[in-house]
């Protein structure tokens, strides 16, 4: 027999064959009310996913108005309200030379909540000059947030970690100052949770984000808004010229790239590197997207009854995009990067604009972004900007 709990006439029934619910029977498997880490009736939760609100899906046939309903939709269960009026009162300090670059600290006020801290690259010479949005990953790594991409030039201890993480991921290279060098303006900042802003324990991002919840608001809904805004920032400098401002991320970052791509209109280009999939053939068994936690800081409760995840980036066409995968990455099914750049392709092709979306599959690669994948970004950040 199985667990039992009595409540009055009420028998729940936990790994039986049977159970009595209201004094009735039911049989076999219908006692049964989860599989693994998802409810047992999560095939037609799956099926219920239609998307309907997806380009060529959704009744509204012109691409603007069809972009400000999406656009309105995903910032609807952002559940954090637009921080538009915040002042960014950026100070600048701990300025150092690099190769061909200047180094700063900068403190900005992305919300009115708190000031987060980040790295600002510079290249000598003359400006304006394009620039680049570098988002970190996750890498459930939080010790290090903005290091994972820039050489940390202010602490050595950051500075050893960073060194370790640039060998396992980028072929020993800090993508942020690699761009510098290449003639691009760089900002990297700590999202919550990493660098100057945790480090948090891993265990602690599910409790995290419920708190988020419970508090009326959404941790990811936080992270979107705050690159949003951190667009708007870099976007913003004299040194800039504003027409030429890119969103590049790897892993948890390149998610973060497309969603600022369609989320602001200072960014003129998004270049990611393993994170895009369909969400029904993303959330399949073994899958890390199921264990909860990192999860939470791409979650928006709600939003998958209205678009999948191309669905959401093509808000952001016809403007250059780059998507790599690696055929080897086992977070990111075959299936579901299949269906993502299915839906992309067509989406910019709709807009006779499929030579501005760049696909690819990497054959030998698994879930990095070594050097020549590097090379080739650049080399289209180039094309584009």
């Amino acid at each position: 027999m199985g667990t039992h709990e009595r409540l009055g006439r009420r028998t729940f029934v936990v790994g039986a064959s049977t159970a009595l619910l209201a004094g009735g029977p039911v049989s076999g498997a219908a006692a049964a009310v989860v599989d693994g880490p998802l409810p047992d009736f999560h095939p037609a939760l799956k099926d219920a996913l239609t998307f309907p609100l997806a380009w060529g899906r959704s009744p509204i046939r012109d691409f603007r108005a069809w972009r400000r309903a999406a656009r309105a939709t995903v910032e609807e269960h952002l559940l954090v309200e637009r921080q538009d009026g915040t002042p960014y009162a950026p100070e600048v300090g701990g300025r150092a030379q690099g190769e061909g670059y200047t180094r700063e600290l900068v403190t900005v006020s992305l919300t009115r909540h708190e000031r987060v801290r980040g790295v600002l690259l510079t290249p000598h010479g003359r400006g304006p000059f394009p620039a680049v949005l570098l988002l970190h990953d996750h890498g459930a790594k939080f010790d290090i947030g903005k290091e994972k991409l820039v050489r940390p030039w202010y602490d050595d201890t950051r500075l050893t970690s960073a060194r370790a993480w640039a060998d396992k991921y980028f072929s020993g290279r800090f993508v942020g100052d690699e761009l510098a060098r290449r003639g691009y303006v760089v900002l990297c900042l700590d999202a919550l949770g990493w660098g100057d802003r945790g480090p948090l324990a891993y265990e602690q991002q599910q409790a995290l984000a419920a708190n988020f919840y419970n508090l009326g608001s959404s941790l990811a809904g936080l992270m979107a808004r705050e690159d949003a805004r951190a667009a708007g920032f870099l976007a913003g400098l004299d040194r800039v010229d504003a027409r030429r401002v890119a969103a590049v991320g790897f892993s948890m970052g390149a998610y973060r790239a497309w969603q600022t791509a369609a989320l602001s209109d200072d960014i003129a280009a998004a270049a990611s590197v393993c994170w895009m999939t369909g969400l029904k053939e993303m959330m399949v068994p073994g899958n890390n997207t199921l264990r909860g936690q990192s999860s939470y800081y791409m979650l928006h409760p709600g939003l998958p009854r209205f678009l999948d995840f191309p669905d959401v980036a093509g808000i952001a066409a016809p403007r250059p995009m780059l998507f790599f995968s690696g055929a080897l990455d086992t977070l990111f099914p075959a299936d579901g990067v299949r269906v993502a750049h299915d839906k992309l392709r067509a989406l910019w092709r709709s807009h006779h604009a499929e030579e501005r979306l760049h696909l690819k599959t990497w054959p030998d690669l698994g879930h990095v972004f070594v050097d020549r994948m590097q090379d080739e970004v650049f080399t289209w950040l180039d094309s584009v900007l």
